[in-house]
């Protein structure tokens, strides 16, 4: 796509981002038709956010990681999205509600970048080498579009995959002797179970998750570095919140669990 274009939208998305607002519907000859549009227009879109906001990249997330998602959303396989400093927050967090747009609640197994990722493939068996810690996260979605069926899967890679924000809960160092593929997980709103699962609704393994991110950044001339987040992807259906506030956990067995307030 031209460099004018994805500017202009990047701009359109962003602003509608920012002001927590629905995105626009995205003029037939602007949308993004292919992934890779998709993943050129994403890129554009977080260089319009370091400069409105002076945040910076503070890792990845990982969409449709589940066939549950996968279905749900329409899509064929996962997907990345970029995550920006500022929408990074700790465990216990209090946010405005009014700073989301349709929110919902993923329940993650959250992983940090020890040392930078080569170029080479990566699998499961090898990704694990450069992860420092795993921690528990939830990751804030938004439905930004009503019908979100009808965007294209082009179209949310270009807005992150539905990314809003993230809030972390404690770092597990030695993590190689927690089996990531059993651990439970659940989501809680205002101390109601919503939703369930375990890590190998995550592509199997959340490590096979990891993988096909640093080769699928290889591909695009990309890759994981030093201190980066990753968010490996739901391993529950994401609960839409409904009410205007409310008090949002998940608990992730040998993992621990993270709180936050919207109101």
């Amino acid at each position: 796509m031209a460099n004018a274009t994805l500017t202009r939208i990047a701009a359109l998305i962003g602003t509608a981002r920012l002001s927590a607002s629905p995105v626009p519907d995205l003029p037939e000859t602007d949308s993004p038709a292919h992934i890779e549009d998709g993943y050129a227009m994403q890129a554009a879109l977080h260089r319009y956010f370091q400069e409105e906001t002076g945040s910076s990249l503070a890792g990845w997330k990982i969409g449709a990681t589940t066939t549950s998602m996968q279905d749900y959303l329409g899509v064929d396989g996962p997907a990345y999205g970029r995550v920006m400093a500022n929408n990074v927050h700790s465990n216990g967090a209090v946010l405005a509600a009014a700073d989301f747009c349709n929110p919902g609640i993923e329940c993650e197994i959250g992983m940090r970048i020890e040392s930078n990722a080569g170029y080479a493939r990566y699998t499961s068996d090898t990704i694990g080498d450069i992860v420092g810690s795993v921690f528990p996260a939830v990751e804030i979605v938004e439905n930004r579009y009503g019908d979100f069926l009808a965007r294209g899967t082009p179209a949310l890679i270009a807005d992150d995959f539905f990314h809003k924000a993230c809030v972390l809960g404690n770092e597990i160092q030695d993590w190689q002797g927690i089996d990531l593929a059993a651990a439970a997980g659940r989501t809680l709103i205002d101390g109601e179970e919503k939703g369930s699962g375990t890590g190998a609704e995550v592509m199997g393994h959340p490590l096979e998750a990891l993988a096909w991110l640093a080769n699928t950044l290889a591909d695009h001339g990309e890759r994981l570095t030093a201190g980066q987040i990753v968010l490996t992807g739901s391993v529950a259906p994401v609960i839409w919140v409904e009410s205007e506030s409310a008090e949002a956990a998940i608990e992730l067995d040998g993992l621990g669990h993270v709180n936050l307030t919207l109101g």
